[in-house]
């Protein structure tokens, strides 16, 4: 359709930041959320890749979580494996800190290799 402007989800930004950086032969590793339970801020599917230069986009949390999985992908790009990473926060936890609720966030953390 002309003059239409189709944007892409983020995560489809993910991948092809992702695909570029492998193929100017960066290491990469591949976050995503997996499982949610409560208030999660970003849904199962949700994706972060890492450079192994430190580089980062997309998003699979934020704030301290963000920064435990970009911790946790450097990790797995000097050492390899993969990580099913777990946070959360209990309801009684959420409340004492003035939240509604709690919730919980599974990530898959892996490397991408050369397919």
């Amino acid at each position: 359709m002309v003059g239409s402007v189709h944007k892409a989800p983020v995560e489809d930004g993910v991948l092809a930041r992702a695909a570029r950086w492998r193929q100017a032969g960066k290491k990469v590793v591949l976050a995503t959320v997996v499982t949610t339970w409560g208030s999660s801020p970003r849904p199962v599917g949700s994706q972060l890749a890492v450079s192994d230069d430190g580089a980062f986009v997309g998003s699979v949390s934020g704030g301290c979580v963000e920064g435990a999985v970009i911790s946790e992908a450097l990790e797995i790009i000097e050492k390899g494996g993969t990580r099913l990473l777990e946070f959360g926060v209990t309801n009684e936890q959420a409340w004492e800190v003035g939240l509604a609720c709690g919730d919980t966030v599974r990530i898959f953390v892996e490397k991408i290799e050369e397919g």
